[in-house]
């Protein structure tokens, strides 16, 4: 088996590029480069013939990074995983269940996040004196836990 020396990124497909850009840029990833992205590889890699995507890459403050992507041609098709298709899997369907980021103050990005119009997923949880965590459903339906270290 390789070795595996680092995590590089987390992908998700998404339809309104530009929007979900705005919410991470907005929550406070910043914009690593776009550009598209079609031929020889994505082909292979992809097993999608002549398809092409415009990809975004997005960093956190420490590096980690996210790549948001929207597929040009073809179009992207609805199914399981982060956002269920309709926009409202919950965090127990199997798939990629939720994307997560620590934040400094939980209530301020709460309210951020519901001034955008992205509510809930459910409560603010407190998990063993350590962490306050809340899952919010961000555009498209991508669920987004933040989380604030407490004391």
């Amino acid at each position: 088996m390789a070795r595996l020396p680092r995590f590089d990124h987390v992908g998700i497909t998404v339809t309104d590029l530009d929007a979900v850009t705005g919410f991470f840029v907005a929550l406070g990833l910043q914009v690593e480069g776009r550009t598209f992205v079609e031929g020889e590889f994505l082909e292979t890699v992809s097993g999608i013939p002549d398809s092409r995507t415009e990809i975004v890459m997005l960093t956190t403050p420490d590096g980690a990074r996210l790549e948001l992507a929207r597929f040009v041609r073809p179009e992207s098709v609805s199914g399981s995983g982060l956002s269920g298709g309709s926009g409202a899997a919950m965090p127990n369907e199997l798939g990629l269940r939720n994307v997560a980021f620590e934040v400094d103050d939980l209530d301020a990005a709460i309210a951020w996040a519901a001034g955008e119009g992205y509510g809930l997923v459910g409560g603010v949880g407190e998990y063993e004196g350590a962490w306050r965590m809340a899952y919010v459903r961000g555009p498209e339906g991508i669920i987004v836990s933040l989380c604030e270290r407490v004391g």
